[in-house]
């Protein structure tokens, strides 16, 4: 191509694009004065909203502040035009103000975040934050409150959105002025119930993310914390929901939550002198609680500290009859003594009478478990097999013989 044509071809393609362009403009500037006569009118304001978004897909309209400001402004009227219904006792849909509520403070925030691009270069002078946050700030609770109507309807993850919006918000330069973080004292408990979403969406990002700010609710500490040890127990993170459940039992020893998963972990590693441990931290606090004794006696039982189990649990006995956990340790404690004993090296008559003897000691009360907890036979089926063979008892022993068999081709 000789440079003439070349020329020729450039001027061509800059005249078709600078059409293009102006046809553009022109295009957008209808948008924009259509979509301020809806907002003036107060009719089709969906639709103004709609416009502007389209144009904003646009990544060269992306910081147009024209298209900012009218896309605010649809949106701030579809809120108190929604608002004023609510108030006339019009019917409206609520969860659709509270989203409208949202949206309006993220166009807002955005346009603050473009304004603070714009005005790198030109002094830091800002036209619309002051207005802005001024106007925001009133509704600011409409985003806590949006929250909680989202939980009553158990849409977790929007009422998270609101919640996480409202604690954010203290944060944003828009609206620095107020100080939020120092003077609104509602953070915490936004930060709790935010905390509450994550846990219900099974979401350990979402519930850890606002921890620091919800562990300020003392009113809902106590559940905080179980939160947060059963988020740490689906990350896998056994030191650190160890480190929830001792600070949750620490702080409320009398909650149903923490005392029997420390003791379920304990177990479950057969750590049974730590298990020990917490049981009898829990018996400082209440020495009479029926389960932080027959827990002890369980701690006892599997350490072998038989005498003392057998005292805790005939002391529950005494208190209830219907206690089934007390015979079963106590009966287990004779038992088990019965074997260690018939195991041990060295056969006379004067041991054999004694393991004999512990055998007939348990017997009563493995009997008792039996009757009141007839449905865990794989508790008291072999003790007692093993029972009634060194005793002699022929018919209770084939009737028992029997039972095994039979469990065993089920």
């Amino acid at each position: 191509m000789s440079v003439c044509n070349r020329y020729s071809f450039f001027r061509i393609y800059a005249t078709l694009l600078l059409l293009f362009v102006s046809i553009m403009l022109y295009a957008q500037k209808k948008d924009i004065a259509q979509a301020r006569e809806y907002i003036k009118k107060g009719n089709n304001v969906e639709k103004a909203e709609q416009m502007m978004r389209k144009l904003l897909t646009d990544s060269v309209n992306r910081n147009n502040m024209k298209i900012w400001i009218t896309l605010s402004d649809a949106v701030k009227k579809q809120y108190e035009m929604g608002n004023e219904k609510l108030y006339l006792r019009q019917k409206y849909d609520t969860a659709a103000l509270f989203v409208t509520a949202k949206n309006m403070f993220s166009v807002m925030e955005q346009i603050d975040s473009i304004e603070t691009q714009l005005n790198q270069t030109q002094n830091g002078k800002y036209k619309y934050r002051d207005k802005h946050a001024d106007y925001l700030v009133t509704y600011r609770p409409n985003l806590y409150n949006g929250g909680l109507f989202f939980i009553h309807k158990q849409k977790f993850a929007d009422a998270y959105d609101f919640l996480n919006q409202y604690i954010e918000t203290a944060n944003l330069p828009l609206f620095r002025k107020y100080n939020f973080n120092e003077t609104d004292t509602l953070i915490p408990q936004a930060a709790y119930w935010a905390v509450y979403c994550g846990y219900k969406m099974k979401d350990p990002k979402a519930t850890l993310h606002h921890t620091y700010l919800a562990l300020k609710d003392t009113t809902h500490r106590m559940l905080m914390l179980q939160y947060l040890a059963e988020t740490y127990k689906l990350e896998n993170d056994t030191a650190r929901y160890l480190a929830t459940l001792n600070e949750g039992f620490d702080k409320y020893p009398s909650f149903s939550f923490f005392f029997p998963r420390l003791i379920a972990y304990y177990s479950g590693q057969e750590d049974w002198k730590s298990g020990l441990e917490i049981a009898n931290r829990a018996l400082s606090v209440d020495a009479r609680d029926k389960i932080f004794r027959i827990t002890k006696s369980s701690m006892l039982l599997n350490l072998g500290f038989y005498t003392e189990c057998i005292s805790i649990c005939d002391s529950l006995i005494a208190e209830d009859k219907e206690m089934a956990e007390a015979y079963l340790n106590a009966g287990l404690s004779y038992f088990n003594q019965a074997v260690e004993l018939d195991k041990a090296t060295g056969v006379s008559p004067k041991r054999q009478q004694n393991v004999l003897a512990l055998y007939r000691k348990s017997l009563p009360y493995m009997e008792t478990y039996r009757k009141l907890a007839p449905d865990k036979q794989e508790k008291w089926a072999l003790p007692l097999y093993t029972i009634y063979l060194n005793l002699n008892k022929g018919k209770e022993f084939e009737e028992i013989d029997k039972l095994i068999r039979n469990r065993k081709r089920t």
